[in-house]
């Protein structure tokens, strides 16, 4: 299993198979504290009942991801943020979740990309005008709408509500994308393996509820610039990158097609298991800390809302990790990854990612000061 190594900075044994059987993850860096919403009990609880009254999933489906304490995900998340929209997220994400699982991973769908694309376009439908008569019986349908309805009745903008019908828009696109490379059995490269994961974990329709759950909307020419668009694509990319971490063991273990970036690495580098999670791992290290030092950079002519955004794309990062390390969906074991505020061997060296390589272009633009290189330690 993935797991953290004996203590912060350890490395893992090199004896591991090809499931990533005793693999092991030294601690990972993140610089941000974690934090919690006073009321995620009650918003789990919440949770709970929602997925039960509206049936989301088959019900051993709908048990696992009852179990796998998704309120308190989104109590993470927006830590400072207010309850009935911090509830809305809870919920959402639960549905999500429901629909990757239950159509996109496991379900028949997932084999059928033309199929998938029609489905997942009726319940874009159902998302952008809940009163569409479509799907009258579909349960995903039905707790989409009510999401729907929930969101405009909680002061959600128009321009809000068209943001997360588009992001929604991306994340479908990207699933059927992935189910094309399921039926066939393909590896993509490492560049398209990036460019999907940025929306293929659902990341970017969280921010418009984040903007809700504090009350304000963001100026879209501060949200589009493109040092902006870059930070929340860094934040994409780690909170997917340690998703990834944190799942590759119980994807490994479940005898289906798995698309994950250490499967990616190894395919494409020739390595083992080990070779490919460290890999993975200096790469989220990188993308955190551009993300980190451009933040910083971007926060001293920031506005109040810009300066929320930032500090909301912190909090989803760092809650998606304390989450991901604790929840039942992983059950990471005894010895759970820990994090570390300090990075060994910073770098703001780019990755060497086409889709993804122009993220650098930030650091001359932002004048950041590149740190010393630190000699190795044997």
């Amino acid at each position: 299993m993935i797991r953290s190594g004996r203590a912060a900075g350890a490395r893992g044994r090199t004896a591991a198979s090809d499931r990533g059987d005793d693999v092991q993850v030294h601690a990972l860096y993140s610089p941000y504290a974690p934090a919690l919403h006073p009321q995620h009990v009650r918003i789990n609880q919440r949770t709970a009942q929602w997925a039960v009254r509206h049936r989301i999933g088959s019900a051993e489906l709908r048990s696992a991801l009852v179990e796998s304490d998704i309120g308190t995900f989104a109590a993470r998340i927006l830590p400072e943020g207010r309850e009935d929209v911090a509830q809305l997220l809870a919920d959402f994400v639960l549905w999500l979740f429901g629909v990757d699982d239950g159509h996109c991973e496991d379900g028949q769908l997932g084999r059928r990309p033309g199929a998938l694309a029609a489905e997942l376009s009726r319940l874009l439908r159902v998302a952008q005008n809940p009163e569409a008569p479509l799907l009258p019986t579909d349960r995903l349908a039905a707790g989409l709408r009510d999401l729907s309805r929930r969101f405009t009745a909680l002061g959600g903008t128009p321009a809000q509500k068209a943001r997360w019908v588009d992001a929604l828009r991306e994340y479908y696109l990207s699933v059927v994308w992935e189910a094309e490379h399921r039926v066939a059995g393909t590896v993509p490269t490492l560049s398209d393996y990036t460019l999907m994961r940025l929306y293929d974990g659902a990341t970017s329709v969280v921010l418009p509820l984040l903007e809700l759950g504090h009350g304000y909307e963001l100026d879209p020419d501060e949200r589009d610039d493109r040092q902006v668009r870059a930070l929340a694509e860094m934040a994409y990319f780690v909170i997917c990158w340690d998703n990834d971490l944190f799942s590759y063991d119980k994807e490994a273990r479940s005898g289906h097609w798995v698309l994950n970036v250490i499967t990616v690495l190894q395919h494409h580098q020739g390595c083992t298991v080990e070779q490919a999670l460290a890999l993975a791992v200096e790469q989220r290290d990188r993308v955190l800390y551009l993300f980190a030092r451009c933040a910083e950079a971007v926060r001293r002519t920031a506005s109040p809302q810009l300066l929320q955004y930032l500090d909301s794309l912190a909090d989803f990062v760092r809650g998606a990790q304390d989450w991901g390390v604790t929840s039942a969906r992983y059950a990471l074991g005894a010895a759970p990854i820990a994090f570390t505020p300090r990075l060994e061997r910073p770098s703001l060296e780019p990755l060497d990612i086409a889709s993804v390589a122009w993220w650098w272009e930030l650091v001359d633009e932002l004048g950041l000061e590149r740190p010393a290189l630190q000699p190795l330690t044997v």
